[in-house]
């Protein structure tokens, strides 16, 4: 899929672990782990505006292009 989602990496940069950021955005650390492993196949925007609040980031530094 050429969608690629670093969330791992905002997450890096913001020290903040997994249950952390479940508590922020309430969603299921199943829900999150799926996103953060690549394994989603849709999201929804009001998910990534929760996302982006809580890493205080832009769309961009969680969800790149890369062509095949």
């Amino acid at each position: 899929m050429p969608i690629v989602v670093n969330l791992d990496v905002m997450m890096a940069k913001r020290k903040m672990s997994l249950n952390e950021l479940s508590e922020k955005v309430d969603l299921t650390l199943s829900n999150l782990s799926i996103l953060k492993t690549g394994k989603a196949k849709a999201i929804r925007f009001s998910t990534l505006e929760a996302l982006c609040e809580a890493l205080e980031c832009q769309p961009a530094d969680i969800l790149a292009y890369q062509a095949s």
